[in-house]
């Protein structure tokens, strides 16, 4: 799994790729909240917390992820070296789980640049200070998991097709359902909205946004990358035979 997850790191920053998604990441996320005025500009909401950001950021995640991970397994069969990969003495799981954290690697290299919002915010504060860190804390933890989560998803795509465009749609159609989607289909049902509404990704981070790290989120990311997971190993399986 090791040599997996190096091969891949050095493939994102041997090439533009790595360079560009840390740097759109950024941008985008510094355009939004400190520069464009808007829902999204801290400067203007005139609270001292990252909630813009956090509100901002899986929108982001939703199509930087699918890029990053479009390529991980439909390159491989374009070129041709998916069978080749599959011979080699590691197990599937550890092929799997090598590009798996690859990617959640290159994410949270992203990620990390933005603790400077937190600094900046922790100042502007009146007075100085005047910021909720547990629940930024729990947002972060939150952003891990759905980092994670969905590069999962990212992953299981580049399964279904050798091409990354289509890898990377069906991507964010299924990231965006399990982010977005439970919560409008609660507004159409209101008698269980709230079942309905706890199967999406977004109660869960929301839960863990308030400061409040509770088992079920936890229980509820690491399912679902186990599951997403769980498929691309199956659709390896099937390729494989």
């Amino acid at each position: 799994m090791k040599a997996i997850l190096l091969r891949e790191i050095n493939s994102f920053f041997g090439s533009p790729v790595g360079y560009l998604v840390i740097g759109l990441f950024l941008i985008l996320n510094g355009l939004f909240l400190w520069v464009f005025q808007g829902d999204y500009n801290i400067l203007n909401t005139g609270f001292a917390d990252l909630t813009p950001f956090f509100t901002l950021a899986p929108w982001i995640l939703i199509f930087l992820i699918p890029a990053v991970t479009m390529r991980s397994f439909s390159d491989e069969k374009k070129q041709g070296t998916l069978e080749l990969l599959l011979t080699k003495p590691l197990s599937i799981w550890e092929i799997v789980l090598g590009k798996f954290l690859a990617a959640v690697l290159l994410i949270i290299l992203s990620i990390i640049p933005t603790f400077l919002y937190v600094v900046v915010v922790f100042e502007l504060g009146l007075p100085t200070g005047n910021i909720d860190m547990g629940s930024t804390i729990g947002a972060y933890f939150g952003l891990l998991f759905l980092i994670g989560a969905y590069a999962s998803v990212g992953i299981f795509s580049s399964t279904l097709s050798e091409n990354q465009i289509v890898a990377f749609i069906i991507a964010v159609f299924i990231c965006f359902f399990l982010y977005f989607g439970f919560e409008e289909m609660a507004a159409l049902t209101p008698t269980f909205s709230n079942s309905i509404t706890a199967l999406g990704m977004q109660d869960h981070f929301k839960s863990m946004g308030r400061g409040v790290i509770d088992t079920r989120d936890i229980l509820y990311f690491v399912s679902t990358m186990l599951v997403f997971l769980s498929f691309t190993v199956y659709q390896l399986k099937t390729i494989q035979l």
